[in-house]
């Protein structure tokens, strides 16, 4: 527990030089925009019946807000979710939804649901309700681009390791690689700035979050996914704990995006330009009943 104080201690000072060239917008707050990406509905007129997701703002491939306009796997999931659910694109109210926030998003009403790389877990079933899976991801590595010593979780005894307060990885390492001097930051934007300026030697979470970052033009070069995944993670939506008739709802959606091929050009339009395929059990196969 010491080590990894002094781990955070120690990566602090460079962190936060590099937030503000990041742009992580970590802020709490609710903002609208239209979603895009090839398996959304185009643009439509409101049809009058609002609808809140929470997703993540910094999630390059996965939820990203960039001005008023959301893009994004799980944007194009939310999206397609809600057209069946009767509420158009316009219709839509994105709130970010932070890690650590999810639960109490959903548990007060602030959200309808939450469709934000949310790993399906026993703890958090204790709470919420789960629609899915509508993909299936694993934990990686996220290293700069002339790491050679870093190959694996086993690897990083000692090292400085970067990930976000509250999610299902940060929560994985603490419990068996207690070795790590782990930092916990609000966002994953906030862990890249810290790898890229150096003030850790990693980051860790979903493959399809790392794969995301790798890809954006201004890390060209700069980083690579380990590629060794050490996780399975069951991404759901989260609704209200015990809410049937929205859970059977949004479970027919899920199924209905995976067989009319609007899942397959989502994951193609978001994840094929880093060059990352979905791994074993995709596209999955949702429960009939909310887990």
């Amino acid at each position: 527990m010491n080590a990894r104080r002094m781990g955070a201690a120690g990566a602090a000072a460079v962190i936060a030089l590099g937030l503000a060239a990041c742009g992580s917008g970590s802020s709490d707050g609710g903002a609208t925009g239209d979603a895009s990406g090839s398996a959304a509905p185009s643009a439509e007129a409101a049809t009058g019946k609002k609808i809140k997701i929470g997703t993540k703002f910094d999630q390059p491939g996965l939820g990203l807000k960039e001005g008023t306009k959301m893009s994004g796997f799980d944007i194009d999931v939310a999206t397609y979710v809600a057209k069946e659910l009767g509420s158009n694109a316009a219709d839509i109210e994105w709130v970010q939804a932070v890690s650590a926030q999810r639960e109490t998003l959903i548990s007060t009403g602030q959200v309808d649901m939450i469709v934000a790389t949310y790993s399906i877990t026993d703890k958090r079933k204790e709470q919420v309700g789960f629609a899915g899976p509508y993909f299936i991801a694993g934990q990686d590595l996220l290293v700069r681009a002339d790491e050679t010593a870093i190959t694996g979780p086993e690897t990083l005894e000692g090292k400085n390791l970067c990930s976000v307060k509250g999610s299902t990885p940060a929560q994985k390492i603490k419990d068996k690689y207690p070795g790590v001097n782990l930092l916990e930051q609000g966002t994953y934007s906030e862990c890249v700035a810290a790898l890229v300026s150096k003030g850790v030697d990693a980051l860790t979470t979903d493959d399809t979050i790392l794969a995301g970052f790798a890809a954006q033009a201004q890390y060209k070069g700069k980083l690579k996914v380990v590629g060794k995944t050490f996780s399975t993670e069951n991404y759901g939506i989260g609704i209200k704990k015990d809410d049937k008739d929205m859970c059977t709802k949004v479970v027919a959606a899920i199924n209905k995006m995976i067989k009319d091929g609007a899942w397959e050009k989502a994951v193609e339009a978001n994840f094929g330009p880093a060059g990352y395929k979905p791994g074993p059990g995709n596209p999955p196969t949702p429960a009939e009943a909310c887990n």
